[in-house]
């Protein structure tokens, strides 16, 4: 399966959301990952409701919804009806995470976990019977521009060995530079969230970037 590259609208010029989308969306990006973050769950807030529904309009790519928020269950209605293919959910931040998972699956959208760099995998094992997608955050969640933690690659390698048995798609989220890719799609990892590292404000057309990272 070919890589699958992802960019982190938090980094996106808002100033010109419809023209980056558009630029993104010719640039042949596979998910447009959307991180929402409520100032509780993790220190920072950033996207919502409008902004996905502002993407949307601007193309049919795939959209996931990264949920950094208390009690997620009680809202991924919101972020499905506004448009989104795939949800990541926080096991941490909710009580009831195999009800919300197989809810998410019932309403026809592709469920995810995310796994912050101090979560085991032994305490979500049980729940990738459940996940379409799993993806390793790499940095602590909340900000953009974090250093790569490097014990990390052991959690990655770990759940490359289960993709099968579980039939998921392993992505990692942060500080995924060109060289991180490279490395990482050899232990066996399906996708990336792009920002600063690889992506964003570097100058150079969204199109030329995505083409060098698929061939990294």
């Amino acid at each position: 399966m070919e890589r699958l590259l992802c960019p982190s609208m938090m980094c996106a010029d808002y100033g010109r959301l419809s023209e980056e989308v558009r630029a993104l969306d010719e640039a042949r990006a596979d998910i447009f990952h959307c991180d929402i973050m409520d100032g509780t769950f993790v220190p920072n807030m950033t996207m919502g409701i409008m902004d996905i529904r502002a993407i949307r309009q601007y193309t049919g790519r795939q959209m996931d919804a990264h949920l950094m928020i208390e009690n997620p269950g009680e809202k991924v209605d919101w972020f499905i009806d506004a448009g989104v293919n795939i949800i990541y959910i926080h096991p941490e931040s909710e009580r009831y995470v195999v009800k919300t998972l197989s809810h998410i699956r019932e309403r026809g959208v592709q469920a995810g976990i995310a796994i912050n760099p101090d979560t085991s995998i032994a305490s979500v094992e049980e729940l990738l019977n459940l996940c379409d997608y799993v993806m390793v955050m790499t940095v602590n969640p909340g900000f953009a521009g974090q250093k790569f933690i490097d014990f990390t690659k052991r959690k990655i390698s770990c759940l490359a060995e289960k993709k099968t048995q579980y039939g998921f798609h392993l992505m990692i989220d942060g500080s995924c530079s060109p060289q991180v890719i490279a490395e990482m799609s050899g232990m066996g990892v399906d996708g990336f969230i792009l920002g600063t590292s690889a992506l964003f404000g570097r100058g150079r057309s969204y199109k030329e970037l995505m083409k060098e990272l698929r061939e990294v």
